[in-house]
């Protein structure tokens, strides 16, 4: 059986409306698979950096990551109790599905 998250796109019509989404750099708590990044970035995102400690599931965000957005897209492995980046790097920080 193949899990299906959020089919209706609800997730995705309650997040859009939250900022102005164009030009801001998005940290991405928990991509997963990186599914909902891929949606985010069509808001007009400059740059996401998105991360999950699992790497079996960044192996296969990077595998379908579209070259048309290998520029704005980042994925780690890692997780929020280590993420070290400078303050103020990010204008938004989704958590999203993570617990």
């Amino acid at each position: 059986m193949t899990l299906v998250m959020d089919p209706a796109g609800a997730e995705i019509r309650a997040l859009k409306p939250i900022t102005n989404w164009r030009g801001k750099r998005v940290l991405e708590v928990g991509c997963g698979d990186g599914r909902l990044t891929l949606r985010l970035v069509k808001f007009g995102i400059e740059k996401i950096i998105a991360f999950d400690p699992d790497p079996k599931l960044i192996r296969t965000a990077r595998k379908n990551l579209p070259e048309k957005y290998r520029e704005k897209i980042e994925y780690r492995v890692g997780n929020a109790e280590h993420v070290k980046q400078k303050p103020n790097q990010f204008d938004v920080v989704v958590f999203s599905w993570v617990l």
